[in-house]
């Protein structure tokens, strides 16, 4: 799949990984389609982009919204080619603390948010026999590691949402991918919230490139890049994507 002129709508593209992504695949010709909660930095966003870019506000939580979001789509470019699921929140703590709210939150965001934009892109690629669904995942998908058995449970979750997805549509001509990611540079380190293992990953964020201990934002990107860029015939199931000195 050429990545010129076709139309991508990215969630989660206010800063970050979606940004990157926006930015990347805009300069390649494609055409995006940019959601988040903030405003200000999609308009940001899109104004450093150009015309190949629009906008709006969205809380993937929120079917009604995502549904809004694919017709904006439909409306200005006549069709979707890729949906990227990028929106998702880390929060961390020991079951024992039993912060329910939190856990609410991952569910909502992690695993309703993706499924809110695959059902509201799903009528549409199938009626046009193609189209590519990913999602950003983890190697928190992987792995499970104390403090973060909820987040590992929502990036599990997603792996076979995602799986089950590409059985599925098969037939209609619809892939899907999953990019999961280490340790990256990225804004999602403020929703952690435990302030211990917040520490523990800031040190990690601020390392030098050199350390090789966190990915930028580019890195994840030219994964995504890669992803769509692949022949219709050919589905990258998943990039497991990690710094080269990361642990786990």
């Amino acid at each position: 799949m050429s990545i010129q002129n076709k139309v991508i709508i990215i969630t989660g593209a206010s800063s970050g990984i979606g940004a990157a992504t926006a930015k990347l695949l805009a300069s390649k010709g494609a055409k995006v389609v940019l959601a988040a909660r903030r405003e200000d930095r999609l308009q940001a966003l899109v104004a450093e982009i150009g015309e190949n870019a629009i906008y709006q506000a969205t809380d993937v939580t929120d079917r009604a919204q995502m549904a809004s979001l694919v017709q904006l789509a439909l409306d200005h470019f006549g069709r979707v080619d890729v949906l990227y699921n990028n929106a998702g929140v880390m929060p961390q703590g020991n079951l024992s603390e039993r912060d329910y709210d939190q856990w609410q939150k991952m569910l909502d965001i992690n695993i309703m948010g993706v499924l809110n934009g695959i059902g509201a892109v799903l009528p549409t690629m199938q009626a046009q026999q193609d189209g590519l669904i990913i999602s950003t995942d983890s190697v928190a998908g992987h792995v499970v590691y104390p403090a973060s058995a909820v987040y590992n449970g929502t990036k599990y979750a997603v792996r076979a949402i995602m799986e089950g997805l590409r059985q599925e549509e098969k037939d209609n001509g619809i892939r899907s991918t999953i990019v999961s990611p280490g340790a990256v540079k990225t804004e999602l380190v403020n929703t952690i919230g435990n302030t211990a293992v917040f520490e523990g990953v800031k040190q990690l964020m601020d390392a030098p490139e050199e350390s090789a201990l966190a990915l930028n934002p580019e890195d994840i990107a030219n994964a995504v890049l890669y992803a769509i860029d692949q022949p219709k015939h050919v589905v990258v199931s998943e990039v497991l994507i990690r710094p080269a000195k990361q642990q786990v």
